[in-house]
């Protein structure tokens, strides 16, 4: 009953889980909480409609839409934004400056100080557009083929352990082998031609939890296809017999 606000990830970024955040929010809003949504590994893979999840405040990062880094998006609802305070100062987020009162400028300039990324922005703009014309449905079944494809391979690889195995998940698949460093599987995998992340992932409650130092994480999107699971595969599997 004292929590004031819930800040939620709406696809885990390490493990691929798609939380229940419509759910999560109708709870948090039950004790009189504000949430946060963070959408950045939602935003390329599931259609998001924000007052269907009727959270307080949505955020993702440009470049997790195929747009450019140092770029985001913020939502709010508008009641809320009117009622904050701007956490920054600088030119265009006033109306008016006095020496005994200032007045801030109306929404969404109020949270904008300064000379904002134009050019990023315009670029993000541009990106948020394409993903608009995308059948984001279609792409989302296209990415659960490629899913289900790499992990019923990796399923009957000896000594490899899959991380992250909820029936409702993004196109994420994180992974250990043995006692092998996931940044040795990565770097051999990179000497292949074939690019995923490791470590923890900025997520290192969620490691600790599973007794992890971190994963190996491949991540299918809309333009990967079948050929590059394929791909994906015989490098892996190339990697584990040079380690044995």
């Amino acid at each position: 009953d004292r929590t004031k606000i819930v800040s939620i990830g709406h696809v885990s970024n390490a493990l691929g889980t798609i939380n229940p955040v419509k759910e999560m929010t109708r709870l948090a809003h039950s004790v009189g909480a504000y949430v946060l949504v963070d959408g950045a590994q939602a935003s390329a893979h599931l259609s998001i409609d924000v007052k269907a999840l009727d959270c307080d405040f949505y955020a993702f990062s440009g470049h997790k839409v195929f747009g450019p880094t140092g770029t985001g998006v913020l939502y709010g609802k508008e009641a809320l934004l009117e009622a904050l305070p701007p956490y920054k100062s600088g030119g265009d987020m006033i109306k008016e400056v006095r020496l005994d009162q200032t007045t801030y400028n109306d929404l969404p300039y109020k949270f904008e100080a300064g000379t904002p990324n134009i050019a990023g922005n315009i670029a993000l703009g541009t990106a948020l557009q394409y993903m608009m014309s995308v059948d984001i449905e279609a792409a989302a079944r296209h990415e659960d083929l490629l899913l289900s494809t790499a992990t019923h391979h990796l399923q009957k690889i000896p000594g490899l352990r899959l991380v992250g195995t909820s029936k409702d998940k993004a196109s994420v698949l994180s992974f250990t082998f043995e006692d092998v460093h996931p940044h040795d599987l990565g770097t051999l995998l990179d000497n292949q031609g074939v690019a995923i992340r490791t470590g923890h992932h900025c997520a290192m409650p969620v490691m600790q939890k599973f007794g992890l130092e971190g994963t190996a994480r491949a991540s299918f999107a809309m333009y990967n296809n079948e050929e590059d699971v394929e791909q994906f595969v015989h490098a892996l599997d190339k990697s584990i017999e040079m380690l044995r």
